[in-house]
């Protein structure tokens, strides 16, 4: 489900095409937000020409980039576990608690939003005609 080539395209698209102005607005402006899932889902052009796949790939990644969810995936599975996790209020920058170290605050929200990105976009790629 998860080639070289979707990993290649998520990188170039995610990284290389990512402007400052995109990065750093994205989750304030929409307009920022669509130029960067523009920019994003151009390298797919290399693995699908499915129209749906194109859409659900620039769609999910609109929606997961802008409102910045893969915080809330962060804070649910900290929820989830043994020792629960701190009211949604204290975590709401990354997911994690103010006290947790930044750097791996951040760092972990951000493999949890490629891992976000990269799942749906395999299955879009394999199940989309």
């Amino acid at each position: 489900m998860i080639t070289a080539d979707q990993l290649v395209a998520h990188a170039i698209g995610d990284y290389v095409l990512q402007s400052d102005w995109m990065a750093n607005e994205k989750t304030r402006k929409s307009v920022a937000a669509l130029a960067h899932v523009v920019a994003y889902t151009l390298p797919f052009l290399w693995i699908t020409r499915s129209p749906a796949a194109l859409a659900v790939i620039l769609g999910t990644h609109f929606v997961i980039d802008r409102w910045r969810l893969a915080r809330y995936v962060c804070w649910a599975k900290n929820w989830l576990s043994p020792t629960g996790t701190r009211p949604w209020s204290e975590c709401v920058a990354t997911g994690y608690p103010a006290d947790r170290p930044a750097w791996l605050a951040v760092w972990l929200l951000i493999i949890a939003d490629n891992v976000m990105h990269v799942v749906i976009n395999g299955l879009a790629i394999r199940y989309l005609p």
